[in-house]
């Protein structure tokens, strides 16, 4: 386990990186790349969409392009409070503190999920996943973006120090031990790195 796949330490890390984290964030989970995520959400306008570890709000922005029936929540009060700067919580269902691994929703009270930038940091992404399943009704589709695994080896023993990368593979024994399926997975980039993050779509199966 990274050393900030820890609750504490990793709010005490966003209190300081909540100040320059969009900044830094825009060379590694652009805009177009965050579109192209969200092409995998597939949701109306009237539906709901909880944001699991929504930080300061730039995932919670581009889902608002699909509705305005998001709740955001975060174990961080300084990312939060980034988002409240960046949207206006009155035309959403609002931002919420609250950890990914217990959801403070119930059962079944969301037509789909979303998460970027946020699992990276959970100890227990399997867990994380098991709670979005849970709130999200049958069908609905939840959708992951977190950081792809480097190709280097060194690279790998770096990351791996800190926090969780992934690749392919392992998304997709997370998203099976959490429950999905219909599981499917793309690696996107930027126009400088074609594969800087891991889009994870799963859906929750009927009952």
């Amino acid at each position: 386990m990274g050393v900030l796949e820890d609750k504490s330490r990793a709010r005490l890390f966003y209190k300081y990186l909540s100040k320059v984290y969009d900044q830094v964030n825009a060379f590694v989970f652009t805009e177009a790349m965050r579109e192209r995520a969200l092409e995998h959400l597939d949701v109306d306008a009237d539906d709901r969409v909880i944001d699991v570890g929504c930080g300061t709000g730039f995932g919670t922005e581009g889902v608002k392009t699909r509705t305005d029936h998001i709740l955001g929540v975060d174990q961080s009060p300084h990312q939060m409070a980034k988002a409240r700067e960046r949207l206006d919580e009155r035309e959403l269902l609002g931002f919420t503190m609250g950890d990914a691994e217990e959801l403070p929703v119930r059962t079944d009270s969301f037509d789909a999920a979303w998460s970027s930038g946020s699992i990276e940091y959970w100890p227990n992404p399997v867990e994380g996943l098991a709670e979005m399943r849970r709130v999200v009704k049958p069908g609905g589709k939840v959708v992951v973006v977190g950081p792809y695994y480097p190709d280097s080896w060194i690279g790998r023993k770096l990351v791996d120090a800190i926090m969780l990368f992934y690749d392919e593979a392992e998304a997709e024994e997370m998203f099976q031990a959490a429950g999905f399926e219909e599981i499917e997975h793309e690696v996107v980039g930027s126009k400088y790195k074609s594969d800087l993050a891991i889009v994870s779509v799963g859906v929750v199966p009927e009952n």
